[in-house]
């Protein structure tokens, strides 16, 4: 099934047709078939495509993508103008599918997918940082994740449930960061920071 998301993408399995009345002048994303989660279709993840679409520009970014699945933030972010995304999974089926798919939108080079967590990318710093990922895994990583963004760089997070969703704001704020944006979906929340700044 080919669908649109937010006000600029296309999304598309690899064999679906290619011409779609919802195309015209929206940016494509093939994905690659596999079980990895992230079709576009979850609340979750179009609120991540909408939220990056929103930023003011993605140009020569470094982004990371932690939990990439299926890949389709990475590719988002590429075509957004993103220099290099590093795409992190801890399924090796994930990591495989994010390269089938990095194959099919024709972007090899600038998305690395990469089998692990968060740790592979210790000593690096982003100027944009993806995590659709369960609120325990973002509180378990919450020291390490906030010193990968570079000042003014970007978070955006969701997979964190109502339940978790003030704890998860709490640690990320003690953390260094700035809560300035909490978008409520119908099952979770999608959250956006920035570094705080330092006095």
């Amino acid at each position: 099934m080919t669908f649109a998301v937010g006000n600029r993408f296309l999304i598309r399995r690899e064999d679906d047709p290619q011409d779609s009345p919802n195309a015209a002048g929206r940016i494509p994303i093939i994905l690659a078939h596999g079980a990895a989660f992230g079709s576009g279709e979850h609340e979750t993840t179009a609120s991540c495509l909408e939220e990056m679409e929103r930023l003011p520009g993605l140009a020569g970014a470094d982004v990371l993508d932690l939990g990439c699945g299926t890949g389709i933030l990475a590719i988002a972010a590429v075509k957004l103008g993103a220099r290099r995304v590093v795409a992190v999974d801890p399924s090796p089926e994930a990591v495989e599918v994010t390269r089938s798919s990095v194959r099919l939108n024709g972007v090899e080079g600038r998305v690395t997918a990469v089998h692990g967590d968060v740790r592979a990318v210790e000593g690096e710093t982003f100027d944009l940082v993806l995590a659709n990922i369960y609120a325990d895994i973002l509180l378990a990583v919450v020291r390490e994740l906030p010193p990968l963004i570079r000042p003014g760089g970007t978070l955006i997070m969701s997979g964190v449930n109502y339940d978790d969703a003030f704890d998860v704001k709490l640690a990320y704020t003690k953390a260094g960061l700035r809560l300035v944006k909490s978008r409520a979906l119908e099952n979770y929340g999608t959250f956006v920071f920035e570094p705080a700044a330092r006095s």
